[in-house]
């Protein structure tokens, strides 16, 4: 199985160019990453110019120009510019760990998502983490991490815990498995058959609302958030406001009541449906 990995982004090339080098240690090698690019500046652009030089994996960018938050749009646009069958999604400031896709492609099964999580760092271990942390593993290690002042009990547990244990931990969480932007898998033909990203959404559960209309198509979310890790760079949140978020939940809720498994505003343009 091939994947097809894409990283969201938005003006943070720093952060960007950590995440790329975490795919050069991937166990698991046979992947295109596609980075669907908001509308940013030349730096983004820049990062990606000078990474493919050294890049073990095709690379591409999908970019439009910035009008605004169009998440959405841009990720649609990178969905039909997958080659894979399979696809992985994350964001530019989460850094995988060397069996991350490797997890995805032993857990992908037809008929269902995979959904992951994530270990947040503070924006002081963000900043300090160096590629020469990522290219050694030392940026997955418990006690390094520790003694740069990590202290949170969910990441410093996750990335503590045995990897045997990960399933064990996945099977008794009470968190539902949901799509997360940051860290979820699908397969192709699944996402084009529920049309993609819902364009008409903001900032705030757009991911969620796509992985509603899966599970209303029978698609259901599993959950491997102990097992596939990523490690979340910290950002700021300017674009989240009460009235997107209001927005999108009445969204939400109008796909769960009525099981809907389309939206109009999707991959098609498709307003009569």
């Amino acid at each position: 199985m091939k994947q097809s990995v894409i990283i969201s982004t938005y003006n943070q090339p720093e952060w960007l160019n950590k995440v790329l080098h975490g795919y050069l240690y991937q166990t698991f090698t046979d992947f295109e990453v596609l980075i669907a690019d908001d509308g940013s500046d030349d730096r983004t652009k820049e990062v990606i110019e000078s990474f493919r030089q050294i890049a073990t994996f095709p690379i591409k960018r999908v970019w439009h120009a910035d009008e605004g938050y169009r998440r959405q749009t841009i990720l649609n646009i990178a969905l039909l510019e997958a080659k894979h069958e399979y696809i992985l999604m994350t964001d530019g400031d989460c850094i995988p760990r060397p069996d991350f896709l490797a997890v995805h492609a032993r857990h992908a099964r037809p008929g269902r998502f995979l959904s992951g999580g994530y270990c947040k760092l503070p924006m002081d271990l963000s900043r300090h983490l160096s590629l020469d942390d990522i290219a050694s593993g030392r940026a997955f290690e418990v006690s390094y991490l520790r003694q740069q002042g990590l202290s949170d009990f969910s990441p410093i547990f996750k990335l503590g815990l045995p990897v045997p244990l990960g399933p064990l931990m996945d099977k008794i969480t009470p968190t539902k498995a949901t799509w997360n932007n940051c860290n979820a898998s699908g397969w192709t033909s699944d996402l084009i058959a529920v049309n993609g990203f819902n364009e008409d959404m903001q900032y705030g559960g757009a991911d969620r609302e796509l992985g509603e209309r899966l599970a209303n198509r029978g698609i259901n979310g599993v959950q491997i958030r102990h097992q596939a890790i990523v490690l979340h760079l910290d950002h700021k949140r300017g674009y989240k406001t009460p009235e997107t978020m209001k927005k999108n939940q009445a969204i939400r809720d109008q796909v769960i009541a009525s099981k809907s498994i389309w939206c109009a505003n999707g991959i098609k343009k498709d307003f009569q449906s």
